[in-house]
């Protein structure tokens, strides 16, 4: 490693002197790469990571659509054999098979789109969308969690320019934390709310409240730190990509205490047509 700090050269040598910035600059040049390719990996494994959190969850739920299929099927050969057989029951079974199929591709679309390595390719995204994306992919662990999701969303929806998959991987990451923070809570009092607005400086905010036991005020301040967790068995690696995510995007995020009780995460990003060609 190149000690940047011993760096230098005589006042009255400006040749040396000039290699010395270059050299520096070329130092800090590699330490900027090193720091956002070791970003960009921890990003990769928070989503693998997170994926083997959702994988039970949506084996389920595509276990169930396949379930309805086979029984929609089934019931269409019934209706075949009637005689004379029923037009419109076998349309009905047949419409809800495709129905089925249709979801049922779209979950382990989702989730390839999660897994993918391209390049980062900003668009212009729904914040709604995304976030709607995001409550279909954790449905099965809502559901087993029995968590009551909430939503109260801008309308129209606040659009920014972002990767699609790592603006969903940040608001997958708050939904995840917020569920594990209520798993102590008793059933009937865990609520999940998700909101969106369009906040001042022209930006998009999005405000992910829970009704769990809170935030400690002493770990506030290192939330988003790499590699430091509250949890018993958390790595401190999905808030620490969502800030890298979130600032590589041009915005901010942060969290505090929720009224009456709970925590809130909540994060900005630029309006579309406010946006910057920042690169992740």
């Amino acid at each position: 490693m190149i000690d940047t700090g011993r760096l230098g050269a005589a006042p009255d040598d400006p040749e040396n002197a000039f290699d010395a910035a270059l050299t520096r600059t070329h130092a800090w040049t590699l330490a900027s790469d090193a720091s956002r390719e070791a970003k960009v990996d921890l990003a990769q494994i928070d989503r693998i990571m997170m994926m083997g959190r959702l994988a039970a969850s949506v084996a389920h739920e595509v276990t169930e659509s396949m379930a309805t299929v086979v029984a929609n099927a089934q019931a269409a050969r019934n209706f075949l054999d009637h005689r004379p057989p029923n037009p419109d029951e076998i349309r009905q079974a047949l419409d809800c098979i495709v129905g089925d199929a249709y979801r049922s591709s779209a979950v382990v679309e989702r989730i390839q789109n999660l897994f993918k390595e391209t390049p980062s390719k900003k668009q212009r995204v729904e914040i709604n969308g995304a976030i709607r994306d995001a409550l279909e992919l954790t449905h099965g662990e809502v559901a087993k969690s029995r968590v009551s999701v909430l939503t109260q969303f801008a309308e129209p929806s606040p659009t920014v320019q972002a990767d699609r998959v790592l603006l969903k991987q940040v608001i997958l990451n708050l939904i995840i934390n917020a569920i594990e923070a209520m798993s102590s809570m008793p059933e009937g009092s865990r609520e999940l709310l998700i909101c969106t607005e369009k906040a001042e400086s022209n930006s998009a905010l999005v405000a992910v409240r829970d009704s769990g036991p809170g935030l400690a005020p002493k770990s506030i301040n290192h939330l988003f730190e790499a590699f430091y967790t509250t949890k018993l068995h958390g790595m401190g690696i999905g808030l620490s990509v969502c800030r890298y995510i979130v600032e590589a995007h041009g915005g901010q995020i942060w969290a505090g205490a929720n009224e009456p009780r709970g925590a809130i995460f909540q994060f900005t990003l630029p309006n579309h047509e406010f946006s910057s060609d920042s690169s992740l």
